[in-house]
C-alpha cells in the first residue's frame, strides 16, 4: 500500500502589435482584470471575426466572459467550446484558453476562422480564481456565494488564519501521540500517514493552517468561498457536498454556461475544458455495465473510440507523458458536457508534475506526489515549500506546533512555462477543429424515369474525422439530427421521396444515399446537414 500523503495543494506568445503593451509584456497570470483587457483588445483588433459578451456576473461581480470567434452566421458552422477556470484554482486553463484565442486570430489560419466557430470562456469562476492573486493566498475552489458549510447555522464563520504571517495558507502539524501522521522517510518536509501493517506509528497531527474558530474540534471547515462551479453541474449532482451548493446549477455562472450552451450554441460539437479531469492523455474506457442502465454512467463504446482518436493527436501534438489519474468529479462540467450536453467531451489540466531522473537518466518513483514535486522543484531552482517553523498555537496550549509545507498552487507550472504549454495546447484544439464533422453533397443525379418524371439521387457524405453525432447525442433532443430537406418550385413537383427526412447521426467518412422522383421542369434545391456539422445545397434546373 502506497502511503497516503496529506501536505494539501492549497496553496505566451508574444503577437503582433495588435496586443497590447501589457500581454507583449506579461510576466505572471492574468487576475479578472487583465483578463477583461486581454479580450477587449481581441474584441477591438478583430472586429469582423470576433464578439465579445459577459453572459452573467459572479456573487463577487466578475463578469463572465464568452468571445466568439468565427465569420458570417456562426450559429450553423460547427464549433468547438474552449472552457477554462471552472475550477478555481485551475488557473493555467484560463492562460490556455486567452493564449488560444490570441494566437488563432494572430495566426494566419483564416479558413479555419472561415469554416469553424469558436466560443472561448476563458474563466467561468472567476471569484475563486482571484485568490492566486489576493495577499492572503491559498487554493480557493468557492465563489462568493456566503455558504454554512458544515450545517451549524453560522456562515463562513471558520476560515484560514496565516498563523506565521507569510500571506500563504500551508500546514501546521502538532506532536501527539494520537496522531496518525508521521515525517515521511523519502522527505523529511512532507507528513505522509502512518500504515499500522508496516508497523509505522503515527506522532503527529496535521491540519491546514488556521484556528479552530468555531470551536467544533474542526478548523477551517467552513471559510470563505461558497460554491466550487465545477461541483454544481447537473449531471451526478453530489448533494449535501461541501462545495457544490444546495441545488444543482444554482449559481449564476453555471446557469449562464447552461443557458448559453443549451441555448444557443446547438452548433457545439465539441467541448474542450481545462480542469484537473484528464480523458486527453489517457482516453475513457469502455463499460458496458456502465451503459447499461437506465441511468447511464459511462461512454457508449463508439465514443471511446472517438476519444481514442483524439487523444492519440494530443499525446502526439503536445508531447506529454507521464500524466497522473484525472478522474471525473461528480457535478463537474466534464462529465456534465458528455452525458447531458450530449457533445464529445475532452478535459485536461494541461501541466503536471514532470518526472524527475536519476544519476542514470531513469525516472525516479516515488511514494508520494508531494516529494516527487518537491524533488522537481528543486531540480528548477524553484522556492515551493515554506520550512516548518514552531509558533505558539492557541488551540493547543503546551504542545509543540510547528507551521510550514508546500505553497499554494504546486499544481501550476512557473509562469515562465506556460508560452511553450499554451502553443502546443494551440495546436491541438486547431487540430480537434480540423477534425470536425463535415456535410457534404455529392454524387448529385437526375435520370431521366419516364414520361416527364427524372429520378434524383445524392449521396450525404460527411467528410470529417468525426461522427456528426456522438452516440450520446443520438439519445438527446440537445443535439440535431442531420436535415435532409428538398424543395421544388415552378411545375416541377415530388412525387416520391420525403421533402425532410432525419439521420441521427452519420459517421467519419460515410455516407447516406437519398432518392427522389419528380415530375415536369423547374428549379430542385437540396439543403442538408446539421448545425454541428455544417450545411450543403445544391440546386440545380430539371427540364
Amino acid at each position: 500500500m502506497k502511503k497516503k500523503s496529506v501536505v494539501l495543494f492549497l496553496g505566451v506568445f508574444v503577437f503582433g502589435f495588435l496586443l497590447p503593451d501589457f500581454v507583449q509584456a506579461q510576466d505572471n497570470y492574468s487576475n479578472q482584470e487583465a483578463v477583461t483587457k486581454r479580450l477587449r483588445q481581441l474584441s477591438r483588433s478583430y472586429k469582423d471575426q470576433t464578439n465579445l459578451r459577459s453572459l452573467a456576473k459572479s456573487p463577487d461581480g466578475n463578469d463572465i466572459w464568452l468571445l466568439t470567434i468565427g465569420t458570417g452566421d456562426t450559429s450553423t458552422k460547427p464549433a468547438v467550446a474552449v472552457i477554462g477556470g471552472t475550477d478555481g484554482t485551475q488557473i493555467l486553463g484560463t492562460e490556455l484558453a486567452l493564449n488560444f484565442a490570441e494566437d488563432l486570430l494572430s495566426g494566419s489560419n483564416n479558413e479555419l476562422i472561415v469554416s469553424t466557430t469558436f466560443y472561448v470562456l476563458p474563466v467561468t469562476n472567476p471569484d475563486a480564481a482571484q485568490q492566486y492573486f489576493s495577499s492572503l493566498k491559498f487554493e480557493r475552489g468557492g465563489n462568493g456565494t456566503s455558504t454554512d458549510d458544515d450545517r451549524d447555522g453560522s456562515f463562513d464563520e471558520d476560515g484560514f488564519e496565516d498563523l506565521n504571517g507569510d500571506g500563504l495558507i500551508t500546514l501546521f502539524r502538532v506532536e501527539d501521540p494520537t496522531g496518525k501522521w508521521m515525517i515521511s522517510k523519502e522527505d523529511s518536509r512532507v507528513m505522509v500517514q502512518a500504515d499500522p501493517k508496516k508497523g509505522e506509528k503515527g506522532t503527529y497531527l496535521v491540519y491546514s493552517e488556521g484556528r479552530d474558530n468555531d470551536e467544533d474540534g474542526k478548523f477551517n471547515e467552513d471559510g470563505v468561498g461558497g460554491v466550487n462551479i465545477n461541483k454544481n453541474f447537473t449531471f451526478d449532482f453530489p448533494y449535501f457536498t461541501p462545495g457544490s451548493g444546495e441545488n444543482m446549477a444554482s449559481q449564476p455562472e453555471t446557469r449562464a454556461i447552461l443557458d448559453f450552451l443549451y441555448e444557443e450554441a446547438r452548433n457545439v460539437y465539441a467541448v474542450v475544458s481545462f480542469g484537473s479531469e484528464n480523458n486527453l492523455s489517457s482516453p475513457v474506457k469502455f463499460n458496458r455495465g456502465a451503459v447499461s442502465k437506465r441511468v447511464i454512467s459511462g461512454w457508449y463504446e463508439d465514443d471511446t473510440d472517438v476519444n481514442k482518436l483524439v487523444s492519440d493527436a494530443y499525446n502526439e501534438i503536445t508531447g506529454t507523458k507521464d500524466a497522473p489519474a484525472g478522474p471525473e468529479q461528480q457535478g463537474d462540467l466534464f462529465q456534465w458536457a458528455y452525458f447531458h450536453y450530449g457533445r464529445f467531451s475532452f478535459s485536461t489540466p494541461g501541466w503536471w508534475t514532470p518526472a524527475v531522473e536519476d544519476t542514470s537518466g531513469k525516472a525516479r518513483k516515488f511514494d508520494s506526489p508531494e516529494a516527487q514535486y518537491l524533488a522537481w522543484a528543486e531540480s528548477q531552482g524553484l522556492d515551493a515549500f515554506v520550512d516548518w517553523t514552531e509558533i505558539n498555537h492557541p488551540d493547543f496550549p503546551g504542545k509543540k506546533v510547528e507551521v510550514g509545507g508546500i505553497k499554494p498552487f504546486s499544481h501550476v507550472p512557473p509562469y515562465t512555462l506556460v508560452k511553450e504549454i499554451a502553443e502546443s495546447h494551440t495546436a491541438f484544439i486547431t487540430k480537434l477543429a480540423e477534425m470536425k464533422p463535415n456535410v457534404k453533397l455529392v454524387n448529385f443525379k437526375a435520370e431521366n424515369a419516364g414520361k416527364n418524371l427524372t429520378r434524383i439521387t445524392v449521396d450525404v457524405l460527411n467528410d470529417g474525422a468525426l461522427p456528426t453525432a456522438s452516440h450520446v447525442g443520438t439519445r438527446t433532443s440537445w443535439v440535431r439530427d442531420v436535415m435532409v430537406d428538398v424543395k421544388t418550385d415552378g411545375k416541377l413537383n415530388l412525387v416520391s421521396g420525403p421533402k425532410r427526412s432525419y439521420q441521427e447521426s452519420i459517421g467519419a467518412d460515410e455516407s447516406v444515399s437519398y432518392s427522389w422522383l419528380v415530375r415536369g421542369s423547374g428549379d430542385l434545391t437540396i439543403k442538408a446537414g446539421a448545425p454541428q456539422a455544417g450545411f450543403a445545397t445544391i440546386q440545380q434546373s430539371i427540364k
